[in-house]
């Protein structure tokens, strides 16, 4: 945690146990320190790409400006920059207020906070809890302004903002696939929306995710007793149309699991030139499909004690769901607890791809994308909906979201070449954010001096030039 010692300074000193004939003595009148000095780096990125500036303009701020001393830029700033470094409660917010460098991140002109109007918040150049609070339950809509929802944002346009870092961000690629999912999202209180999951055996929401390889496109939350398709249709359609609007000829794939394997979802696919792969639920009828393979893997596993699998490449139709017939591949695998049967549907030919490689590694590759919603999960506070309403926690979930995208760019861009280029975020937050250092803010420079015993020094300097290199015309 971080500490203004400029609050804090006593001359009282601090007695320790002896090491050996040396006194172990304290004080705190070290001046300001701070814990998260690497997010000066993500403040570099930010300048680079403009992410959190475009986010804000998602919003409108409809306060007096008179009275306003924290524009709509700078809580959201602090906000998604307080997950990145770790911090998921808005109470956090209290001590963090006082750090001059997550002022300086957050581009506070003041960043020690001696301008402020009042004298209680003096030397406090962030917003509180408060402040922030009635951020996160802003209202939707530019006529949703009110006495008590000053700020308010727009849903559309934030879903197209994430995609629209996606086409700043990337170069034309000959093709790419989207992959879609749920995850459950448990909820502890009488949130609105909240149901029961069977499944999933709590009371939870049911967000649904895409993603273009490592790439947030959409995280939209949805209420439990949804269907895991629901909605998906749409959300994708204006997400590949925005894409094509910029490269019309790109080829799509559409990637999920059984869930996604709907009738409205492959006949929308195929009616708009999209490729699609999904999985199937097996049934008896697909089963007796793949029954000689599945005898084979068998006597072959019950030889040689090993796994076995096979694959079949067949048409199939369902008895009244599917409007026509579908390539289907079978996978028919013994292990060591018996059969597992597996099929998956496509629209993409077996010319163009066999029925072995499309399962093990196009299908299979989805399982990435799992790990992505997990690390958004469990390091950046994707399920902290603990709002009473839906539309304050659809909003905490895109804080988290904006977080993630600044992680990835992060990643993939600044930290290529380096040691942490494959690292999760959390990996990422300790080895490269967690910095100690002195901050010393004076009327031409803030001067922060890193902690000396700093371990990947020279790996600072190559993010710095990997941004640069990146976008030169944004630098």
């Amino acid at each position: 945690m971080n500490t203004a010692c400029a609050n804090y300074i006593t001359t009282k000193q601090l007695q320790f146990q002896d090491l050996g004939k040396r006194k172990v003595e304290a004080m705190f009148d070290g001046g300001c320190i701070t814990t998260d000095a690497g997010a000066l780096l993500l403040r570099e990125l930010d300048k680079a790409v403009h992410i959190l500036k475009d986010f804000s303009g998602c919003f409108t701020d409809h306060r007096d400006p008179r009275y306003v001393e924290h524009s709509v830029k700078e809580l959201i700033s602090q906000r998604v920059y307080g997950i990145c470094l770790g911090y998921e409660d808005l109470n956090d917010h209290e001590r963090l207020r006082n750090d001059p460098l997550l002022a300086v991140v957050c581009e506070k002109d003041d960043p020690e906070g001696e301008g402020r109007k009042l004298e209680r918040d003096r030397g406090k150049a962030l917003a509180g809890k408060s402040t922030l609070q009635r951020l996160e339950t802003a209202g939707e809509g530019v006529d949703d302004a009110n006495r008590y929802k000053k700020i308010v944002f727009s849903g559309k346009a934030i879903e197209e903002f994430l995609v629209n870092v996606f086409l700043k961000t990337s170069k034309k690629p000959k093709e790419i696939v989207l992959d879609v999912d749920t995850t459950d999202d448990p909820v502890h209180g009488n949130q609105e929306g909240r149901f029961f999951h069977g499944y999933y055996d709590c009371y939870c929401y049911l967000p649904l995710y895409i993603f273009c390889g490592g790439h947030l496109l959409c995280a939209k939350l949805r209420t439990a007793d949804s269907h895991p398709a629901e909605g998906a249709v749409q959300e994708l359609e204006g997400i590949i149309g925005k894409i094509r609007e910029r490269w019309p000829e790109l080829r799509v794939i559409v990637r999920g699991d059984s869930g996604f394997c709907t009738e409205e979802m492959m006949s929308w696919c195929e009616g708009n030139e999209v490729d699609y792969v999904f999985g199937i639920k097996k049934n008896s009828r697909l089963v007796r499909r793949i029954e000689k393979q599945l005898k084979k893997v068998k006597r072959k596993y019950l030889t040689s004690g090993k796994s076995q699998r096979l694959y079949r490449d067949f048409r199939y139709r369902t008895v009244s769901s599917w409007s026509r017939k579908r390539r289907v591949v079978g996978k028919a695998e013994y292990l060591a607890l018996g059969e597992n049967p597996r099929f998956i549907v496509t629209s993409i030919s077996r010319e163009e791809i066999e029925g072995k490689k499309l399962y093990e590694e196009v299908y299979c590759a989805r399982g990435d994308m799992e790990n992505r919603i997990k690390e958004q999960q469990l390091y950046l506070f994707s399920d902290r909906t603990s709002s009473a309403t839906m539309r304050a926690n659809q909003l905490r979930l895109w804080f988290s979201s904006v977080g993630y995208v600044l992680f990835h760019l992060l990643r993939t861009v600044a930290l290529r070449g380096t040691e942490l280029a494959k690292s999760q975020c959390e990996n990422i937050r300790v080895k490269l954010l967690k910095i100690g250092a002195q901050v010393k803010v004076s009327v031409r420079r803030v001067y922060v001096s890193l902690a000396s015993g700093y371990p990947s020094q020279e790996t600072f300097w190559k993010i710095l030039k990997n941004i640069k290199g990146a976008y030169p015309q944004l630098c």
